[in-house]
């Protein structure tokens, strides 16, 4: 019998709160976003890992705060008169005149600006001592990897947008060897699916482990 081609059904991207898995690891991020306006100086800065959820907070804020996205790498100061802003991975790149003035726009009436990155504000590269002592004085929310509760809540959330619940052992197997980061939860998760399909079995633990181990060898293949 011919199997049967699967389609793969790309859903929009949502960056709605109730989308979000909140635990211990993004608790504090959360709260210091939530108490925009009354940011010091109407800046933050988000900062954390790669996987951590990042991008997914911070484009929640600039919904909420009706915020002009800008390109960190061409970043128009014309776009932000009179409205809040979010720049994100700052630490990759950025015009330092330009984010020296973003920072001082932010505290003006109508303004603000979020920036995201993966390390504190205080290691990033500033050339202007103005903008050095700014950067040592801005407000800022760690993101961590995240956490066992969190990583476990959107390991259910990716099962279940693909309509799948597997047994409780499967989580707790791989909460212990995925990578900590929501991307490689939700390419496992894409992974067990194919290979379920593809050999006709159910979504187990012997088949996570399947799939680890050949990743395991596959990388000795390739160390050596």
């Amino acid at each position: 019998m011919t199997r049967q081609l699967r389609l793969e059904l790309r859903r929009p991207v949502s960056y709605a709160r109730e989308h979000f898995v909140p635990g211990p690891s993004n608790a504090q991020a959360i709260a210091m976003l939530d108490a925009w306006p009354a940011w010091h100086g109407g800046a933050l800065a988000l900062f954390g890992p790669t996987g951590a959820g990042k991008t997914h907070l911070a484009r929640h804020w600039a919904e909420r705060a009706g915020a002009v996205i800008l390109d960190r790498v061409d970043p128009k100061l014309a776009e932000v008169s009179g409205r809040p802003a979010l720049v994100e991975d700052v630490d990759q790149g950025i015009d330092g005149e330009a984010l020296f003035h973003l920072i001082n726009m932010a505290a003006r009436d109508g303004g603000g600006l979020l920036l995201t990155a993966r390390k504190a504000p205080a290691t990033w590269d500033a050339a202007l001592p103005d903008l050095r002592s700014r950067l040592n004085a801005l407000p800022a929310a760690e993101i961590e990897a995240p956490d066992d509760e969190v990583l476990e809540g959107v390991l259910r959330k990716f099962f279940r947008e693909r309509s799948i619940r597997p047994p409780r052992e499967v989580f707790t197997y791989l909460l212990r060897r995925i990578e900590r980061s929501i991307p490689a939860a939700r390419e496992i998760v894409k992974r067990l699916d194919e290979a379920a399909d593809e050999a006709g079995r159910p979504i187990s633990r012997a088949l996570a482990r399947e799939i680890l181990e050949d990743d395991t060898e596959n990388l000795d293949l390739f160390d050596g």
